[in-house]
């Protein structure tokens, strides 16, 4: 009798690992489809940035959610981390809730890619140059890039353009993208809003030494994966450049101050033939940054040849993205 009791009980327990077995696989097949699902989603994304631009909202939410956060850094302003880290936290939470309240993975992503836009800001600095307007191209770069425009030459003008597509081909199209994928809306709108306070409290000066440090090194997490994803894109879209491209981002990446920007730019640098990095002015400060790749320095036309590159990117990432739910409704 206790052997049938054994065995009974063995059959019962053996019918709950199955039935357990068949939760997780159900779930896992769960998980897999609304990963495929955001995908999609996240790729129809892409394309309606490519063909559509920034939509014609007034005013546009990162706009909206940079004029919260100056209110809030009025308010609540303290030179030291622990204020920085609130500020931050703070950022980001009402970025997730406001996706959360969007609901829509697809919308979110569309709002938070702004490839289209990088591509026209950088292309009217080298139409400014093509023209031979070094006024007009100063006047615009600032659009693109933080760093101070006096003073520059065509060719420091150019370098300035590359570069900023570059990291931003990072921030602007793949980061947003692959957060879209990973954490739906929330992701979507929390990682732009993370970006965004990167942007105005990150950089290095007295006021933000220490009350941007939380934002920027967030920022450096957030983008840690998709600026390595942007140099595989990159090496992907450009095959006989593909071995020089891992040879630059492993050989000068590092010398960059910024752990992503300098794989993106060093992609970008080999997949052109060109050398970036070289001394910056950021106002009253400056800064003397390794070169990277070994090409030649960077002239106008590169401008244009840049904005292909980051087109080709977000082309193949929306490839990537679409691929699974392709297959799966073959």
């Amino acid at each position: 009798m206790s052997g049938a009791v054994v065995g009974r009980g063995a059959l019962v327990g053996r019918g709950a690992l199955v039935g357990r077995g068949a939760l997780v696989g159900r779930g896992a097949l769960v998980g897999r489809g609304v990963l495929v699902g955001r995908g999609a989603a996240v790729a129809a994304a892409i394309v309606a940035d490519r063909l559509l631009g920034e939509p014609p909202l007034q005013p546009h939410p990162v706009s909206a959610f940079g004029t919260a956060m100056r209110g809030f850094e009025r308010r609540w302003y303290a030179d030291d981390r622990l204020a920085g880290a609130v500020h931050a936290a703070t950022g980001v939470g009402l970025g997730a809730v406001t996706g959360a309240a969007v609901g829509s993975t697809g919308l979110a992503a569309y709002l938070a890619i702004a490839g289209r836009a990088l591509g026209e800001a950088a292309a009217s600095v080298g139409a400014a140059l093509d023209d031979g307007d070094l006024a007009r191209a100063r006047a615009l770069l600032p659009a693109l890039v933080g760093r101070d425009p006096e003073g520059l030459d065509a060719k420091e003008i150019a370098r300035a353009a590359v570069e900023s597509v570059a990291e931003n081909t990072v921030d602007a199209i793949v980061a947003p993208a692959l957060w879209a994928l990973g954490a739906g809306a929330p992701g979507a709108f929390g990682y732009r809003a993370l970006n965004t306070l990167d942007a105005m409290v990150g950089h290095r000066s007295a006021r933000y030494e220490r009350y941007g440090w939380a934002s920027a090194r967030a920022d450096d997490i957030a983008n840690w994966l998709p600026a390595r994803a942007t140099a595989g894109l990159v090496a992907t879209v450009r095959p006989l450049r593909a071995a020089t491209v891992w040879r630059v981002v492993r050989a000068d990446a590092s010398a960059h101050p910024s752990p992503n920007a300098g794989v993106a730019e060093a992609a970008f640098a080999a997949a052109l033939g060109l050398r970036l990095g070289g001394l910056n002015r950021y106002g009253p400060r400056t800064e003397l940054r390794a070169h990277l790749g070994d090409g030649r320095p960077a002239e106008a036309a590169d401008i244009t040849r840049a904005v292909a590159l980051a087109r080709d990117v977000s082309v193949a990432l929306a490839a990537v993205l679409a691929a699974p739910a392709v297959l799966a409704w073959r």
